[in-house]
């Protein structure tokens, strides 16, 4: 099945009602584009159990806050879309902002607590711009599977809480962190880095080893913050957003009942902001 381009919501609709017709399930990529390994193993995934594989491409404005890189986002849509048709994508859906969002009657969604800790700190208002353009593309794509990457751990966790919440239709499938072959998670954002930066970015993933490692030794969350981040401080030119030691995917303070614990970091760089993360399942 060949790729097919299409820029607008009817378009969209009307070909996946097509498709449906024939009994096919459909599994959804949702991207901001300018795509790597880590959106292509997404995608590698959405094929092991889905007929139809839809990815969309959109850079969100809502989702970005006064000063943030919207405008420097990178964009390629060639390319883009060269990488999908040879990844397997049928239906690549590339809206304008003024097709997602014609009209503004000013509902908004308002993401729970989950979105008061990590980026959601240092960034008001981001995951309800995320939550709107999720909702939205749900609803215009109505996927059987939708398939999100580990690295945004926290933009996951609360997705999967808003999809249970409110009974939405797809099912929400992990996908784990893809990496460079020195450590760095794979992001769209990794081309902004200085050459001195980008062999610096690995110490962000060796002090998330470090902290697990510390985490098997019992030591407090606290002291694997503090430890985490002078490992990080020591071996690049990065600045601390923040780093933190959670439940999850609730995003609180470890208890009894916690099955997973996270320990999740940003750090910002000359022209870029990382983040990344590592997730420890809690035995007994």
């Amino acid at each position: 099945m060949d790729l097919t381009i299409v820029h607008t919501i009817q378009e969209l609709q009307q070909l996946l009602n097509e498709r449906r017709k024939q009994g096919v399930s459909v599994g959804f990529v949702p991207t901001m584009g300018f795509l790597h390994e880590g959106h292509l193993s997404l995608v590698e995934q959405a094929r092991q159990k889905n007929d139809v594989i839809v990815m969309s491409i959109f850079v969100n404005p809502a989702q970005f806050g006064p000063g943030e890189d919207f405008e420097a986002y990178p964009r390629d849509t060639e390319r883009d879309a060269r990488l999908a048709a040879e990844a397997g994508v049928h239906i690549l859906f590339m809206p304008t902002p003024e097709e997602m969002y014609p009209q503004e009657g000013g509902i908004r969604i308002l993401p729970g607590p989950q979105s008061a800790e990590l980026c959601g700190a240092s960034r008001p208002g981001h995951f309800d711009g995320v939550l709107k353009v999720v909702l939205k593309l749900f609803n215009i794509v109505d996927p059987d599977r939708s398939y999100f990457g580990m690295k945004d751990a926290q933009q996951l966790a609360i997705i999967e809480t808003f999809v249970r919440d409110f009974n939405l239709r797809t099912e929400i499938v992990r996908v784990p962190t893809v990496r460079e072959q020195d450590g760095l998670a794979k992001s769209s954002r990794n081309v902004h880095l200085t050459e001195t930066e980008r062999l610096e970015a690995p110490a962000i993933q060796q002090a998330l080893r470090l902290g697990a490692s510390l985490v098997a030794e019992g030591v407090s969350a606290n002291d694997i913050e503090q430890q985490v981040s002078k490992a990080i401080v020591t071996n690049s030119s990065g600045s601390i957003d923040y780093v933190s030691l959670l439940a999850y995917p609730e995003l609180k303070k470890v208890d009894a009942d916690s099955k997973e614990i996270i320990i999740a970091c940003a750090v910002k760089f000359s022209k870029t902001r990382l983040i990344d993360n590592i997730i420890i399942p809690l035995k007994g």
